[in-house]
């Protein structure tokens, strides 16, 4: 009850609050403001003037909308991203791990796993939370199945079901109470937009976060939310109720890198949530390092692996802004001191087989 009411609150809290304004530092230009002001970004060649660890390019960023920016970072703000899980440290089967290798990329240790190299699409919606828990869920089962089971775990389901704990839907929801769903409720499988997959496959369209592509810009608003439809498409061929997969335990992982090494390397990826600040829009490839504009909101992905490059430390993350954005979809960002708060927030689960 506590916890109901803590979310309940925290919900009225958000409705009523606006986002911080973008803007002192000269990269936006906006009469007042107003989210529905438009700004103007001359980030991309200033970014690439100052010879860091990062590449800018390939953004339409010039005359977007505020909140159109904003809509797609699907973390709402709360003190605590990790407060209703336990600590992997509290659970019997810890991770230990002596030796941390220097690079780490679940995609080459876990060959028989392809949903770890894929990349999906949130569309018109602030469904990160989502498709980054049904991500790192779908991974995890093939992992500690040995490759048998290939089941993509339907952010669809999670989005449209998981209204209130988790938090609203497009609107933004929470990666720790979407872990908990998944133990207490379960989730049916599905996959991506017009994949036809799975009993619930991603109904939002893909388009274009940021970045020139064949699918054109997302629109401003966001998309409908979907309805939590207790049914499978006629295709599937099985109930909603028989195809419902769950979680044996939901944690979050301890803040230091090497704890999240050693959970990565032994069960795979996890959930991270991270401040999203306006130069990161316009990455292209390398370490990113944030440099310009000020914080827009929380945003989550998953981390698969880390490595080094010219000696600067780093995570690989797979974003949910289709293949045309970043490193095919993925990103590289600075690793060991807290970049962003991306060692701050991380969660995790492990499946019921």
């Amino acid at each position: 009850m506590f916890l109901a009411a803590l979310i309940y609150l925290e919900l009225i809290v958000l409705s009523i609050t606006t986002f911080a304004n973008v803007g002192s530092a000269g990269y936006y230009q906006t009469e007042n403001t107003s989210l529905f002001k438009t700004v103007s970004t001359p980030i991309i060649s200033d970014i690439n003037k100052l010879n860091t660890t990062w590449k800018a390019g390939n953004s339409y960023l010039d005359d977007v909308k505020l909140l159109h920016i904003k809509r797609r970072l699907g973390v709402l703000p709360r003190s605590n991203l990790t407060a209703t899980l336990p600590s992997e440290a509290s659970l019997k089967n810890r991770v230990r791990v002596k030796n941390i290798p220097k690079s780490f990329d679940a995609r080459t240790r876990w060959p028989n796993c392809p949903s770890i190299s894929e990349i999906r699409d949130q569309g018109s919606c602030g469904s990160c939370w989502a498709l980054s828990t049904a991500e790192v869920a779908t991974d995890r089962i093939c992992i500690a199945s040995n490759g048998n089971k290939q089941t993509h775990i339907s952010a669809e389901d999670l989005l449209s079901c998981c209204t209130f704990s988790c938090g609203s839907g497009c609107g933004g929801g929470y990666p720790d109470s979407a872990w908990d769903y998944y133990v207490s409720t379960g989730i049916v499988s599905g996959g991506n937009f017009n994949s036809n997959e799975g009993c619930r496959p991603y109904t939002l369209p893909t388009c274009e976060h940021h970045v020139i592509g064949p699918f054109g810009p997302c629109p401003d608003e966001d998309e409908p939310l979907p309805a939590c439809t207790k049914q499978c498409i006629s295709s599937f061929g099985r109930s909603y109720k028989s195809d419902l997969h769950f979680g044996a335990e939901a944690y979050s992982v301890g803040r230091s890198a090497e704890k999240i090494q050693a959970e990565i390397m032994i069960h795979g990826p996890v959930v991270a949530a991270f401040n999203v600040f306006a130069d990161f829009y316009t990455y292209r490839s390398g370490v990113y390092q944030q440099q310009r504009g000020e914080s827009l909101g929380q945003h989550a992905v998953k981390l698969l692996g880390w490595g080094e490059e010219n000696g600067v430390p780093y995570w690989l993350a797979a974003n949910s802004w289709n293949p045309h954005w970043g490193e095919l979809g993925f990103f590289r960002i600075l690793r060991g001191s807290n970049h962003c708060g991306i060692e701050s927030s991380i969660t995790a689960g492990l499946p019921d087989l």
